[in-house]
């Protein structure tokens, strides 16, 4: 199954009154059971295996790992929930690129949101020592994108 389809089931039933989601499809089966006391979310559990296989659940490859520690430098940060993209274009030459100094206001890259691409601009001038993010990523709201210098 498809990680971004699967990041939606999970946010549909952590945004939603029911606890468990079962879904089968020709590529595998999923399961969502939330978790936690009086319908508060603790952690959602997911369960991955395909339907031919007895095999043992995996663990869900959609969520969120544990956020670390603020990288040196100023961070330029996600201001959305979307898919990051490096260029303009799966063509295109990339905004920047590590090593490139940047000015506030200039484009760093695109954030695909419901089907309309968001250009992200700096948010300060400096040189970009770090690109965090991998091209076609799923990134959350106040995710490090950049570091710059």
């Amino acid at each position: 199954m498809d990680l971004r389809k699967l990041k939606t089931l999970i946010d549909l039933v952590s945004e939603s009154n029911i606890s468990e989601l079962e879904i089968t499809e020709a590529e595998g089966k999923v399961r969502i059971v939330k978790s936690g006391a009086a319908g508060t979310l603790a952690m959602p559990a997911v369960s991955l295996a395909p339907v031919a296989a007895p095999a043992a659940p995996v663990a869900a490859a959609a969520a969120a790992p544990a956020p670390a520690a603020e990288p040196a430098g100023r961070v330029i940060k996600s201001p959305m929930v979307g898919t990051y993209y490096r260029a303009a274009s799966p063509g295109a030459k990339a905004f920047v690129e590590v090593g490139s100094t940047i000015k506030e206001g200039e484009a760093v890259c695109i954030i695909e949101a419901m089907k309309i691409m968001n250009e992200i601009e700096a948010d300060t001038s400096g040189k970009i020592l770090q690109i965090l993010c991998d091209n076609g990523q799923a990134v959350e709201f106040g995710q490090p994108l950049f570091i710059v210098e």
